[in-house]
């Protein structure tokens, strides 16, 4: 069984879909759910469906080993589902080419730092172009800039403001965020 921790700082709607999608696999499971974030909602959820979880304040994260050593305790694969903190070298290099993160637009556009949610959305709307979606990629030492695993697009119709295209966004994630991990593990574990 592999086991992945979801790393998550806000309210945790993809965190929720990758744990109701892997609750009943008999090859991976959600071990745990950490935020950045005491308040963060996606810890919440994670209560709320049995799933071990806890916050972290920053220096555990940059310049101590705790959070690095609990993730190595508890998982094998980790996912960013949200989460805006860049990731130290340290837990990339404990876990190389298993750290996946999805991107709310066609990487390498709109990617870096604070180019997430909503300004990605409202500046491709601004932009006026004429596609955008999904990137799900490895994470690297730079925001975004991890190798391409999987891509999906859809046209951003004139009439979309940019809560249309969150909301088509979140579909693409829903579906195909978990199917993604899902196959990278199976493959991986060959």
């Amino acid at each position: 069984m592999k086991r992945i921790a979801i790393l998550a700082s806000g309210s945790g709607t993809n965190a929720e879909n990758l744990i109701n999608y892997f609750k009943n696999s008999e090859s991976i499971s959600v071990a745990l759910v950490l935020s950045n974030k005491k308040e963060a909602k996606v810890l919440e959820r994670a209560s709320r469906l049995g799933i071990p979880n806890r916050s972290f304040d920053k220096n555990d994260f940059i310049a101590t080993d705790e959070v690095l050593n609990l993730l190595k305790e508890s998982s094998d694969y980790i996912i960013l589902a949200g989460f805006l903190l860049k990731i130290p070298a340290k837990i990339i290099d404990a876990f190389p080419n298993k750290i996946i993160n999805i991107h709310p637009a066609l990487l390498p556009k709109y990617g870096g730092k604070g180019m997430y949610g909503m300004h990605v959305h409202n500046t491709v709307v601004e932009n006026r172009e004429k596609q955008t979606g999904i990137t799900i990629h490895y994470v690297n030492e730079n925001y975004d800039e991890g190798a391409i695993i999987f891509q999906k697009s859809f046209d951003v119709l004139e009439s979309d403001s940019p809560e249309d295209v969150a909301e088509k966004i979140h579909h693409l994630e829903y579906k195909y965020f978990p199917k993604v991990i899902e196959k990278v593990i199976l493959e991986n574990g060959r």
